[in-house]
């Protein structure tokens, strides 16, 4: 058998059994691993996945952003179109899955030890519970806008009741768990894409590609793809391989690579030019919800209303099930659906406060800004660990809470470690965001490269410092396996 599609996961033994994993059945697994008999599906039912996640409101408001940073419709589309490639690093990171059978951030304990895994994961908790309070926040501010045309005005005590019901609604999905969620974002997408291209119609007429004709300089235009990057692709990648784990472990590489990273790349390149189409209407507002109808007819703002709140809870769903498994990783020893409760409250609480702010664009700008200085090492650390291993893992072993082949010195491996560390510093030099401007972006007239100088330097000094090492490693892992 060649190694690279060896199953090692069939070395550790699962008490859940196969029912675990059905359609609106709480599914009782979290990080541990998915054994041989228990795998199913195919590569192609992860395009539906990915495309109704995507089919979302946050990608019309991130190409209205760009417009607002002053570039022109054309320059706005070149952007869009980069910025969208990083959807390939999502595919990427869902080939991991079905070899070893447990979710992302467990299969990156590889590259950092078990100590060292248990801080990126903390971050990547952070991340996933940002975007669930933006998407509470946006939920919150659709339903305000449905009672407000219906004559309700708004109060504070109207906000928390809406919240506190957009949080018992929210919550459903991501209990029941893996094959709830991939079974109805596929019929979501069914609904959505007909939707969208309706709002797409009825705006048409109003949209003047024209008024957007003056542009902006090179250095705008970085830190117009460097938002993309992050609040599309990039914000995916930590998350590909905790909906590919259940695939069978002889599924094609190149099926999952392109099904997942059309599915999301697709609707996220055609939302966004539609939003930067509809930002030559409205200009400057401060959210997505009581902004963007204002380019629509007035028979088209109700359903759009519904229909982002519909998206908003199709998104957040895929960040909950996520932090849950999150928190797994990071050591908390609590099953799965208790995690998505805690991470339902936190990220409510964290909402509330953003609910009450009065910019919501320039907060989730700032959010989308800062996650770069992570997350862009982080990626390129984690693919060049699984470059260098040749996709071969000890399964079990990144499972384990002490000790095993991926201990190393005290629970961390210093390449990893310092590989991570250096990238982020790389990435915070060269950032320019609202919340932060780096030194060599300052003197590059304000050019943002952060996403590209984490990506390199953390990738390329791992590549230097680890790649004899885990070669090896592999080797090893690959004999007791065999």
């Amino acid at each position: 058998m060649n190694p690279s599609a060896r199953d090692y996961s069939s070395a550790a033994p699962s008490a859940v059994t196969d029912d675990s994993d059905q359609v609106f059945r709480i599914e009782q697994r979290g990080i541990d691993l998915v054994g041989p008999q228990e795998r199913h599906g195919k590569p192609r039912d992860l395009f539906w996945m990915w495309l109704g996640s995507n089919l979302n409101i946050f990608y019309p408001v991130n190409g209205a952003l760009v417009i607002y940073f002053g570039l022109s419709f054309a320059q706005a589309v070149l952007a869009i179109i980069i910025g969208n490639l990083i959807f390939f690093a999502v595919g990427l990171t869902s080939l991991q899955g079905p070899r070893t059978g447990t979710s992302t951030f467990a299969i990156s304990r590889a590259a950092y030890g078990q100590n060292g895994g248990r801080g990126l994961s903390l971050l990547n908790w952070v991340t996933c519970v940002g975007f669930e309070a933006s998407g509470l926040a946006l939920i919150v501010l659709a339903a305000l806008a449905l009672l407000g045309s219906a004559g309700v005005a708004p109060s504070t005590w109207l906000k928390v009741v809406l919240l506190v019901g957009a949080m018992c609604v929210q919550v459903f999905l991501p209990l029941f768990g893996h094959q709830t969620i991939i079974t109805v974002q596929r019929y979501l997408a069914f609904l959505l894409i007909p939707l969208f291209a309706i709002m797409a119609i009825a705006v048409a007429g109003r949209i003047h590609i024209s008024s957007l004709s003056h542009g902006s300089g090179w250095p705008t235009f970085t830190i117009a793809i460097a938002l993309l990057i992050s609040a599309g692709g990039l914000s995916w990648a930590n998350t590909g391989s905790d909906y590919s784990r259940y695939l069978p472990a002889d599924s094609r590489p190149r099926s999952i690579f392109w099904w997942v990273s059309i599915g999301g790349m697709l609707p996220a390149v055609l939302l966004e030019i539609l939003g930067a189409a509809i930002a030559s209407v409205v200009k400057g507002a401060s959210d997505p919800i009581s902004g963007l109808p204002q380019a629509l007819p007035s028979w088209v703002v109700t359903p759009y209303l519904i229909v982002a709140i519909v998206t908003l809870l199709a998104v957040n769903t895929i960040d909950l099930y996520s932090s849950g498994l999150t928190l797994q990783a990071m050591g908390l020893k609590i099953k799965r659906w208790q995690c998505v409760l805690v991470d339902m409250v936190i990220a409510t609480i964290v909402a509330g406060i953003t609910i009450f702010s009065s910019n919501f664009n320039r907060i989730y700008s700032d959010f989308l800004g800062l996650l770069i200085v992570w997350l862009s090492p982080w990626l390129a650390i984690y693919l060049v660990d699984w470059w260098l291993r040749r996709g071969r893992y000890d399964a079990p072993a990144l499972l384990a809470d002490r000790g095993g082949r991926y201990w190393r010195g005290n629970g961390f491996h210093l390449p990893g470690v310092v590989a991570q560390i250096a990238g982020m510093v790389a990435a915070c030099l060269w950032i320019d965001s609202t919340a932060f401007v780096g030194p060599l972006s300052s003197r590059s007239v304000g050019s943002d490269f952060s996403f590209f100088m984490g990506l390199v330097v953390g990738g390329g000094l791992y590549y230097l410092l680890a790649r004899r090492s885990v070669a090896a490693e592999a080797d090893l892992a690959d004999v007791a396996s065999s």
